[in-house]
C-alpha cells in the first residue's frame, strides 16, 4: 500500500479528496509554499505561489498578510512532503480562514490521479489514467467484457476498480519498455489480475515475462493491438496500433516532444539510438494520418479535468519529425536539445529491470517524486 507521511499537527485533505473537490467545482484555492527552485521543476496547475518557506520554518508568516481569499474558499497549502505546510496551514486556521494542508505534499500528489477518454469508435472504449503531479500516462482498452492496461503506474486497484466499473476483467497487462520514470506497476497488477505481463523481449529484465516481439497481436475482446517495434528511446520500445483509431507510442512520440536516447548510454550509444529512433519514427509516419498519438508521459503536471492527452499522428510527425529529411540533422539537433536526466532515473530503471514490486521500495514517493523528462523538446 502507498502511503504518504501524515502531519498529526493540523487539518489536512489526502490527494484523492482534493481532486475530488476539484472535480465537483468546489472553490479551493491551492497554495504553494515551497522554494522557488523546486515549484520552478513541478507545481500543481493553477496554484498560487508565495515564497513563505523558509519564514514559516522561522515560525515568521507576515507573507500571509497580502493573501486575499474568496470567503467561500478553502485553502489548500502544499509543501514537499506536508509538514512545513501544515504549520502555515494552522496559522491560516488561526486567523479564521478556512484551511487544510495537503497531506504528504508534492511527493503523494504525484500519486493523484483522473482519467480521460479517447473519443468513441467502433473500436471499444480507451481510458487514459493520468498521474497528475507526475504526468504518467496509462491506458485500459476495454472491449466485449475484457480489458488491456498498458503502461500502469499506480497501484494495482485503480486498475482493477475501473474495470470492474465497466464490467470487464484484466486480461493483460503491457508494457511498451522498460521505464525510467517511474516504477512500474506490471508485475502486481499481472499478479492480481492473474493476468500475462507482457514486456517488448529484452535481456534486460531478471525476472519471468511474456515477450514481444514486433508483429505480434495482442487481443483483448474483439481488438487486435498491433506491437510495432520502434527502438530508440530504448532498445526494446515497442508502439502498439489499435488500427485505423489509435497508437500507443510509449516514450517513442509524445504530444510535446519525441523520445530521448541518453538514458542508460554513452556517447557513442546516444548517437547510435538517437538514429535508430529516426528510423522508428519514419515507420510511425507510413501509418494512417489520423490516428490518436496516446503516450506514456507529459512534460508537465496535469490540471485536474484536462482533456485527453493525445494528438493526431499526421500533425505530430509534421511537427516533429518531418523538418528533418536526413538522419544526421536529426541526430545532432536531438543531441543538441537534450534536458536534464529524470529524477532518480538510475534508481527507478534498476528497480524495473529487478522486478522490484514498489511495496519493497523504503521510499517510492520519495524515488519518483518531481517531473519526468522523457520527452525532447525544440529539436
Amino acid at each position: 500500500m502507498e502511503t504518504a507521511d501524515r502531519s498529526p499537527n493540523a487539518a489536512e485533505i489526502r490527494p484523492e479528496e482534493l481532486v475530488t473537490r476539484l472535480q465537483s467545482g468546489e472553490p479551493v484555492l491551492i497554495l504553494d509554499i515551497r522554494p522557488r527552485t523546486e515549484r520552478q521543476e513541478w507545481a500543481i496547475p493553477h496554484s498560487l505561489w508565495i515564497d513563505l518557506y523558509d519564514a514559516a520554518q522561522r515560525g515568521d508568516f507576515r507573507l500571509l498578510d497580502t493573501l486575499a481569499v474568496p470567503p467561500t474558499s478553502l485553502v489548500v497549502v502544499v509543501c514537499a512532503a506536508g509538514r512545513t505546510s501544515s504549520r502555515v496551514a494552522q496559522e491560516l486556521q488561526r486567523r479564521g480562514i478556512r484551511a487544510a494542508s495537503l497531506a504528504g505534499g508534492m511527493r503523494a500528489w504525484s500519486l493523484a490521479w483522473d482519467i480521460a477518454t479517447l473519443p468513441s469508435s467502433s473500436t471499444g472504449q480507451v481510458l487514459q489514467v493520468r498521474r497528475l503531479g507526475k504526468g504518467c500516462l496509462s491506458y485500459l482498452v476495454v472491449d466485449s467484457g475484457e480489458a488491456l492496461v498498458i503502461d500502469p503506474s499506480l497501484q494495482p486497484d485503480v486498475y482493477l476498480q475501473l474495470a470492474e466499473s465497466l464490467g470487464a476483467k484484466i486480461v493483460g497487462v503491457l508494457e511498451t519498455h522498460v521505464h525510467a520514470c517511474h516504477v512500474s506497476r506490471g508485475r502486481l497488477l499481472s499478479e492480481a489480475a492473474a493476468a500475462p505481463y507482457r514486456i517488448p523481449a529484452t535481456d534486460r529484465v531478471r525476472f519471468a515475462y511474456t515477450p514481444v516481439t514486433d508483429g505480434d497481436v495482442i487481443t483483448v475482446g474483439s481488438l487486435q493491438l498491433i506491437a510495432l517495434s520502434t527502438p530508440g528511446h530504448t532498445w526494446e520500445s515497442t508502439c502498439y496500433l489499435l488500427p485505423d483509431h489509435a497508437l500507443f507510442t510509449g516514450d517513442t512520440l509524445f504530444t510535446d516532444g519525441i523520445g530521448r536516447p541518453d538514458l542508460k548510454a554513452g556517447a557513442d550509444e546516444r548517437a547510435r539510438k538517437a538514429r535508430a529512433l529516426f528510423d522508428s519514427l519514419q515507420r510511425l509516419g507510413t501509418l494512417s494520418d489520423s490516428l490518436w498519438v496516446l503516450p506514456s508521459h507529459v512534460g508537465t503536471p496535469l490540471a485536474v479535468g484536462e482533456p485527453l492527452v493525445a494528438g493526431r499522428l499526421h500533425e505530430l510527425y509534421k511537427r516533429f519529425v518531418a523538418p528533418f529529411e536526413q538522419p544526421d540533422h536529426f541526430v545532432e539537433a536531438l543531441l543538441q536539445h537534450l534536458p536534464p536526466p529524470p529524477p532518480n532515473t538510475d534508481q527507478i530503471t534498476r528497480a524495473n529491470e529487478l522486478g522490484v514490486p514498489p511495496s519493497e521500495l523504503v521510499s517510492l514517493l520519495e524515488l519518483e517524486a518531481g517531473p519526468n523528462r522523457c520527452a525532447v523538446q525544440g529539436a
